[in-house]
């Protein structure tokens, strides 16, 4: 037997199911309008995102401002370096200018400590030439002594110019006199030798003092 229900508890059960359904469409609004509301968040934080980008882009980074302090930077750098520069040129200057000095001062040290011994030799020939009673050993003496002094001459390059019976040469040899002479081919050339001229290497260190003949 189906027992009915009163009117209060049929206006109550409807009430109720009014309710449950009002709550099941709040939920479906409330469901769809969710995630347009995470659209708006993610744009919204797009768009602060390109603003904070544009803001960077116009402010100076730390890097510019250190472009714009370079050239005084540079410039006192070069300035140091100029200064210092100077300095050391100035030194270096000073120092060349000194040794320069010493070496045209000094230059003929080598040269004169090789020539000693000739000077020495020459000396025991004069101190010997007071008590000495053999002329023959003099001469061999001395003769030895020349024969060394012209070794050294040409260990150092120096070598006598050819005159005798040559060709008077203007490069070569100065004429100081002029002889006739009867012999045809003798004629333009040198027949006498005043003073020697000799080649350091191949420069010309002394010319020939010679007499040629007519």
């Amino acid at each position: 037997m189906v027992k009915k229900k009163s009117p209060d508890q049929e206006e109550a059960s409807q009430k109720k199911h009014t309710e449950t359904a009002d709550n099941k469409e709040n939920n479906n609004v409330q469901a769809n309008k969710e995630p347009e509301n995470g659209d708006m968040q993610s744009a919204d934080g797009q768009g602060a995102e390109s603003a904070g980008t544009a803001n960077a882009e116009a402010q100076p980074s730390d890097k510019d401002v250190a472009v714009e302090k370079c050239p005084e930077e540079k410039l006192a750098e070069m300035q140091d370096k100029y200064i210092r520069l100077s300095a050391e040129f100035d030194n270096y200057r000073k120092r060349t200018l000194r040794e320069k000095i010493e070496l045209s001062k000094y230059a003929s040290e080598d040269l004169l400590l090789k020539i000693l011994p000739v000077m020495d030799d020459f000396e025991r020939a004069i101190s010997h030439m007071e008590s000495a009673t053999d002329c023959v050993a003099m001469k061999e003496g001395i003769d030895l002594i020349y024969g060394k002094f012209t070794d050294f001459l040409k260990q150092n390059g120096v070598r006598e110019i050819e005159t005798m019976n040559c060709p008077f040469n203007v490069d070569l040899h100065d004429a100081v006199a002029k002889v006739a002479v009867e012999e045809e081919d003798k004629k333009g050339k040198i027949v006498d030798v005043i003073q020697k001229g000799y080649f350091l290497q191949d420069k010309i260190i002394r010319h020939s003092k010679v007499v040629v003949g007519e």
